[in-house]
């Protein structure tokens, strides 16, 4: 029971739940049927499952310098070599999950995958940290619509996703800059320092607007009362100096619920 509760705080539970939860009512909006909703469901899932485990496995070491208590080999809830059998495993079954979507919508799944291993074993401490977030993100749309018509999203839904990725990089960053820096990570945000905070609502906030407003058709209640929710939120980010990430994946849930509201990407 304590290693399948560190297998479950080791996940990344709040992203994970999250992206899984918006790229399927994505795919619901789009017309997938209920069957290819669990299937995207499943597809999500599995990759996250193997990039949280890679995550806290890759980072165990460092995490124990500074002591993070919050993650579980720390604690000594779970080993890092469960972590890493299990993401492992999870690689390998997101593989035939992600083309069961057909090839197209698979391939790219599996770039977002590779992207966020990418990062964990080694882009995250490079001045292009943000690289990985941007095309994995960017590409979630195409994902969706691949897989349903056969056709890629519209430049707006891919350049929106592909900026809420690197804002949520920015603002994941920001609480955790200290002990990053202690055990040598110099990415993106660790090169910008205490700019980073400042920085980060700059592309959640062009990346809502293009969500609620590029859609073809009015805007409408809905869109303008998304904007008003999502400033606010944009402004705890700036206000707040250690806001939680959750915050930033309240941002992305608006955007991405009042697109779904308006008629989704296709």
């Amino acid at each position: 029971m304590r290693a399948l509760k560190g297998l479950v705080l080791a996940c990344h539970l709040g992203p994970t739940v999250a992206v899984t939860a918006l790229v399927t009512a994505v795919a619901w909006s789009a017309g997938r049927s209920p069957a290819g909703c669990l299937l995207v469901a499943a597809t999500i899932l599995t990759g996250h499952l193997s990039i949280g485990w890679s995550n806290d496995a890759i980072d165990a070491a460092r995490d124990t310098i500074v002591n993070r208590k919050d993650k579980p080999v720390v604690r000594g809830l779970v080993s890092r070599r469960t972590l890493a059998v299990a993401a492992g495993l999870m690689l390998v079954v997101t593989i035939p999950v992600s083309l069961a979507n057909g090839i197209a919508a698979g391939l790219v799944h599996l770039l977002f995958v590779a992207c966020a291993w990418a990062y964990n074993l080694g882009l995250k401490s490079t001045v292009i940290s943000w690289l990985p977030y941007a095309v994995a993100f960017g590409g979630l749309p195409s994902f969706v619509t691949l897989g349903t018509s056969h056709t890629w999203a519209p430049w707006w839904a891919t350049t929106a996703t592909a900026l809420l990725g690197v804002g949520a990089h920015l603002a994941n960053v920001v609480p955790d800059l200290q002990d990053d820096l202690a055990t040598g990570v110099r990415g993106w945000p660790q090169r910008l320092g205490t700019h980073a905070r400042l920085l980060a609502p700059l592309p959640l906030a062009v990346a809502t607007a293009l969500l609620v407003i590029a859609p073809a058709g009015p805007v409408g209640l809905v869109g303008w009362v998304a904007l008003v929710v999502a400033a606010g939120l944009l402004t705890t980010v700036v206000a707040w100096r250690d806001a939680p990430f959750l915050v930033t994946i309240a941002i992305a849930a608006v955007s991405v619920v009042t697109l779904v509201l308006r008629g989704g990407v296709l």
